[in-house]
């Protein structure tokens, strides 16, 4: 390909503004070319929380957005994940104590499936049935916080550190805690996606009957 014809398919590919969800007050993420629209669609833009509110201290909070929706210059995207950097973490941790992690799936008033990942870390070395009295803390009070919540809120309650201070004022009655952190969230599933997963499964069982009959 001639130097005249690559220039020409670089001015052909258009350029359109990466914006973060409303929830995020549509913040620019940044550009990212494309022949067609379609191109943009699933692109995943990662940043911190720190650039969006132009806070450094914040920049310990990455955030993952996916492109699903764009217009004539601008892609729109929504939340896919959340997750607080290695170094961060690492920084927590000492010698002598106890980090105590969980693992909890749940599904929000809206019908998202997101899985959330609560970490605690105590001032001294807990023994094993206070470790399993936090992490079993952390996993309720993370279910009862998303029965009554949107995933715009649970996020919301996530990234402004709401839910890890409620988890740490219950939590440090069973042990004494230096902090509680949500390490990670990720969006699993959407509406549609459960929704066929359920259909699926109904649809198996169905033919499970007429086996047996």
């Amino acid at each position: 390909m001639s130097e005249r014809s690559v220039s020409r398919a670089k001015q052909e590919k258009r350029w359109y503004t990466v914006l973060a969800p409303e929830q995020f007050d549509r913040a620019e993420l940044g550009e990212t070319p494309a022949d067609e629209p379609e191109q943009v669609l699933d692109r995943t833009i990662e940043t911190t929380l720190g650039e969006l509110t132009n806070n450094a201290s914040e920049n310990n909070t990455k955030l993952t957005f996916k492109v699903t929706d764009v217009g004539s210059d601008a892609a729109y995207t929504e939340f896919k994940a959340h997750s607080l950097t290695r170094d961060y973490l690492r920084s927590l941790v000492r010698r002598g104590a106890s980090k105590v992690e969980a693992y909890v799936t749940v599904v929000t008033t809206d019908d998202y499936r997101v899985q959330v990942q609560p970490v605690a870390f105590t001032t001294k070395k807990a023994d094993a049935s206070q470790e399993k009295a936090i992490r079993e803390t952390m996993v309720e009070m993370v279910e009862s916080a998303a029965e009554d919540r949107t995933l715009e809120e649970l996020v919301d309650s996530i990234v402004e550190g709401r839910l890890s201070s409620a988890i740490y004022g219950e939590a440090k009655t069973i042990y004494p805690l230096r902090r509680v952190e949500i390490q990670k969230t990720t969006l699993e599933a959407s509406p549609e996606e459960l929704a066929e997963e359920e259909a699926t499964a109904v649809s198996v069982s169905e033919e499970d009957v007429a086996v047996e009959d």
